[in-house]
């Protein structure tokens, strides 16, 4: 098995991609060895002592290290871990959990106004058709978190959360498409 790496637009994010399938559906993140408890995956990473998050895609694994941390040094200790993990079949989350997928969901959001129900809906359908499937290219994930007053609020994940350029991606790119396919819309800010 070889695991492919690549770097992020985030310095302290690399993208680890292993031929196959991570995700079935959604996307799942972890920010502390405490949420990791219900992946042996995440968390035999977080074990590591420089790891500061790791997001599950449907076909990557985006590791965050720490500040000041070597990835000349850590790299190799991730890959053998992910090697560990694939090759031996592990499932990804224990059994029982009820941490398995974590897919950008509505009933997270702010409480749309069902008035506002057809915006809501073109919105989402380009955050799905055209956003998510390039910023999963730099390792992480947008979720929607509201829509109200022409202010649409989304949440960054994964190497996208922690990235210098990720208020510039919100703003320059996210907001640009947004705005040019759904009038109503005058502003995208991070929830």
């Amino acid at each position: 098995m070889f695991i492919e790496t690549e770097t992020t637009p985030n310095p302290a994010t690399l993208k680890f991609l292993p031929g196959r399938q991570v995700m079935v559906a959604g996307t799942r993140e972890f920010t502390d060895e405490e949420q990791a408890e219900s992946s042996p995956l995440a968390s035999a990473l977080f074990s590591l002592g420089d790891v500061t998050g790791v997001f599950f895609g449907r076909d990557f694994i985006s590791v965050t290290a720490g500040p000041g941390v070597d990835w000349a040094q850590l790299k190799p200790q991730v890959v053998a871990i992910l090697l560990d993990h694939f090759i031996s079949e592990a499932p990804l989350f224990t059994q029982g959990s009820a941490a398995g997928i974590s897919v950008p969901a509505e009933d997270e959001d702010m409480g749309d106004d069902p008035a506002d129900a057809d915006i809501i809906d073109q919105i989402k359908d380009l955050i799905e058709t055209r956003i998510r499937p390039a910023v999963a290219n730099d390792g992480g994930d947008v979720a929607y978190r509201g829509y109200r007053d022409g202010v649409v609020f989304l949440q960054m994940q994964g190497a996208c959360s922690g990235c210098p350029s990720s208020s510039a991606t919100l703003k320059n790119g996210i907001e640009s498409l947004i705005k040019y396919y759904v009038p109503e819309v005058t502003e995208v800010r991070a929830a």
